[in-house]
């Protein structure tokens, strides 16, 4: 998905610049500053985050605010219908991919609904920032939440005896995961203006434990490393 959405980037500029060059040379009059020309630096980055990020809900709708304020920029459509139809087009797109987002990924849905029937160890930064080190002690999943705020969870030392899950809600804050590397993660998120970034390495070994990490975000992201 990264190699299609850089050479996206690589066809976008090529194509630029032939538009410049033969414009330069007198054999076309093509005008890039049309109507709504800005709108692009909207619609073309979160056009290419569809293809680079696997999740996607921000990018649906950046493409949908920069391709309607194109419209009205040409006239096609008022201001005053986007300004009343912003917030519910929102609300539709978020709850569409929340709707398919489980629908495709049902496996790992009911798998994180399996490992959730056990309690968890819950912690918290409002406002504020938690670091926690699991050092020694036993992973039995937890829950993690970050409103304005920021959480460091530590488990590369942690003794991980089976599968587990990690409920992580990042809402304009931040949550960083640090996990071993003989473990393997999974991640189910909800993005809304906000992502999940998994920089952890990949376990080739086929009886590695699992991480689940359960990640909501609002204006906020997750970093698994």
């Amino acid at each position: 998905m990264k190699k299609i959405g850089n050479a996206l980037w690589g066809i976008i500029f090529i194509v630029i610049g032939l538009i410049l060059a033969l414009n330069a040379f007198g054999i076309t009059d093509i005008n890039i500053f049309f109507a709504g020309w800005w709108t692009l630096f909207i619609i073309i980055p979160c056009f290419i985050g569809l293809f680079k990020s696997n999740n996607k809900t921000g990018d649906i709708i950046g493409v949908l605010i920069g391709v309607t304020l194109l419209l009205a920029a040409q006239g096609i459509l008022s201001f005053d219908i986007i300004r009343k139809l912003a917030i519910p087009a929102i609300l539709l797109v978020i709850g569409l991919c929340i709707l398919f987002g489980q629908l495709i990924n049902k496996k790992v849905s009911e798998k994180v609904r399996e490992l959730n029937k056990n309690d968890k160890n819950e912690y918290y930064a409002t406002f504020g920032e938690q670091k926690v080190d699991l050092s020694n002690q036993e992973f039995l999943g937890a829950t993690l939440n970050a409103v304005f705020g920021g959480v460091t969870y530590d488990i590369r030392n942690a003794i991980i005896n089976k599968d587990e899950v990690i409920n992580a809600s990042a809402i304009f804050g931040g949550i960083t995961i640090i996990v071993p590397s003989n473990v393997n993660v999974v991640v189910k998120s909800t993005p809304i203006f906000g992502g999940v970034s998994n920089k952890s390495l990949k376990n080739a070994d086929a009886n590695a434990k699992t991480v689940y990490v359960n990640g909501v975000c609002m204006f906020g992201g997750i970093d698994i490393k």
